[in-house]
């Protein structure tokens, strides 16, 4: 049975009223001597406490997407949501549900296999945007997590899009790929390891656009990111800038990295943010959190931002009194965050036609909703 199905979840719940109605029933029934008797009760009151506990561990891993099976959870490799590709470089996209699109993607440049999400708004669709090509915001979730945790914990699908029709955000295609398709290595290519940092910043971005009318040229592509996902989205610009011109994290993993994950000092040092910040590549970052966040201090924000050198614009952390390091925090700061992204994302748009060419004639007009 799987570890989100909805059977296994109100599978549990019966099975921990049942412990509850089996204690008070049978609670002077129990024979025998009375330190028998005292061992059987305990017994009864501890299952009634572990099945309410394995209630709550469903719950709060189906709303945040922390762990996608039972491998998962258990810290094998992940395995992909939709199987494996026929070869690599294929993909056969398939409803995921969420009102998203969803397959599992072998990388032909990382040879990583790992799930991707992809949600369009709804311009996409529409006869006017027909041979328009949308922007991109790539989502990275957190370490334990999954893609869907942007959509179940995130909202992303739900308060992203009210964004856009708000005029906030330019209508974008959301991204959701698996960081961590061969284990966490904070989506760094380690050498001869996992390429994490190539299955996200060229594998999944050419399956992306070959696959959907996105948008090719980097102003058109932005990385967003919590915890481990928000040290990506700092990273992944710097290394890539080519690809991504804007990165956004939400209470990022400190930015000298982490010894557990990546044990190579030197390695570390070489993939650091804040040394990478200190190139001069021309994009553009935000972090986001709060002062009372345990593992993402301000303090991480600002030596950031101090170690960047033009053209590298680090804009000043939007950082919340209250909050930790949660999806509720990261959800308020949404307006100023992704608001400032939508500054930076270039907008939906058409190669032009040639009598557009020929005369001059304009794009249509983007409608807000």
């Amino acid at each position: 049975m799987s570890l989100t199905s909805d059977w296994l979840f109100y599978t549990t719940i019966a099975a921990a009223v049942a412990a509850v109605l089996v204690t008070l029933l049978a609670w002077n029934a129990v024979r025998g001597p009375r330190p028998l008797r005292w061992l059987t009760r305990l017994g009864m009151i501890g299952l009634c406490q572990a099945t309410a506990v394995a209630v709550l561990g469903l719950w709060v891993n189906d709303n945040f997407a922390l762990y996608s099976s039972w491998n998962d959870l258990l810290g094998q490799p992940p395995s992909a949501e939709f199987g494996s590709s026929a070869s690599s470089g294929t993909a056969v996209f398939t409803d995921a549900g969420d009102g998203v699109l969803g397959t599992g993607y072998r990388g032909p440049e990382s040879g990583l296999h790992g799930t991707v999400l992809v949600w369009t708004p709804p311009q996409y669709d529409r006869p006017e945007f027909s041979g328009y090509r949308f922007p991109v915001i790539m989502l990275l979730h957190g370490v334990p997590g999954t893609p869907r945790a942007w959509i179940r914990g995130g909202h992303a699908t739900t308060e992203l899009a009210d964004m856009m029709r708000k005029g906030q955000l330019p209508p974008a295609i959301l991204v959701m790929p698996r960081i961590n398709p061969a284990g966490n290595t904070d989506c760094t290519n380690i050498p001869h390891g996992p390429q994490t940092a190539t299955w996200l910043a060229h594998d999944v971005r050419n399956l992306v656009t070959a696959r959907f009318r996105a948008l090719r040229d980097p102003s058109g592509w932005a990385v967003a990111g919590d915890s481990t996902g928000g040290y990506c989205a700092a990273t992944l610009p710097l290394q890539y800038p080519g690809v991504f011109a804007t990165g956004l994290a939400f209470g990022p993993d400190d930015f000298q990295g982490d010894p557990d994950v990546i044990p190579s000092r030197t390695l570390r040092r070489l993939t650091s943010a804040i040394r990478l910040a200190g190139n001069g590549a021309p994009v553009a970052l935000m972090v986001a959190t709060s002062r009372h966040d345990p593992s993402s201090t301000p303090a991480n924000a600002q030596a950031l931002a101090a170690a960047a050198k033009s053209p590298t614009q680090v804009v000043s952390p939007l950082i919340v009194d209250d909050g930790g390091h949660n999806w509720g925090t990261w959800r308020g700061m949404y307006p100023g965050a992704f608001g400032w992204v939508g500054t930076r994302l270039h907008p939906p748009r058409r190669p032009p036609a040639p009598t557009d060419l020929a005369i001059g004639a304009a794009a249509p007009a983007l409608p807000a909703n």
